[in-house]
């Protein structure tokens, strides 16, 4: 069990990692096909290109990574789009494979550190629990790592803009930015802090 008051070190955070790898493609073995197209709250991309994003930047050579690059005409946010919707043409059983293949693996996208796997598999772990109507528990420590790593992100570039406030968590300790308060458990507002206001909202409380 991880202390929820550390921060994790290298070795931990590939063992959330791999955890969590472990227990999405063992939810996503069980779906029907209907689930599989359910639409989730990451864009337009529905439960299958979620999961085949997630087998991306472990499996992808530099190369590849350089070719997708150039197919979106530089644009990174494009790229991890594109490639996702092209993955996720595969059958949903080798979708599950590759999610698998990827447990043990410490391969990172260009211009990535360890956090940003970590970061990956918990919110869309969650948008594929949200898309299903399941509950996917998320661990606080990893969690707060995440949170960290978004707030501070230049390369590769955030795409969601950081909320005006100072968010409060309620289940460990950690805090960041200044105006009004938004509190909440950690999960909530890492999902807050990635887009996901919607998933965030029920159970987080504003003042101010």
């Amino acid at each position: 069990m991880i202390p929820v008051g550390a921060v994790l070190d290298e070795d931990t955070c590939w063992q959330v990692i791999d955890h969590e790898r472990t227990s999405l493609a063992d939810l996503l073995e069980g779906l029907g096909p209907e689930e599989w197209e359910r639409p989730t709250q990451c864009g337009d991309w529905r439960v299958r290109d979620v999961a085949a994003h997630l087998t991306v930047a472990a499996r992808f050579s530099y190369g590849q990574v350089v070719g997708e690059m150039i197919r979106a005409r530089g644009d990174w946010n494009r790229m991890i789009h594109d490639s996702a919707v092209r993955e996720a043409r595969r059958p949903a059983d080798e979708i599950v494979a590759l999610l698998r293949s990827t447990i043990g693996s410490r391969r990172l996208a260009p211009m990535t550190s360890r956090r940003e796997p970590l970061i990956d598999i918990l919110v869309h772990g969650q948008d594929i629990a949200l898309a299903l109507g399941r509950d996917r528990e998320m661990p606080r420590a990893a969690a707060r790592d995440a949170a960290d790593r978004v707030c501070t992100m230049r390369v590769p570039p955030r795409p969601w803009p950081l909320p005006r406030a100072r968010l409060v968590a309620t289940d460990i300790e950690w805090s960041h930015g200044a105006g009004k308060e938004i509190r909440g458990p950690i999960a909530a507002l890492l999902l807050l802090l990635t887009g996901r206001e919607a998933a965030a909202e029920t159970r987080l409380t504003r003042t101010g």
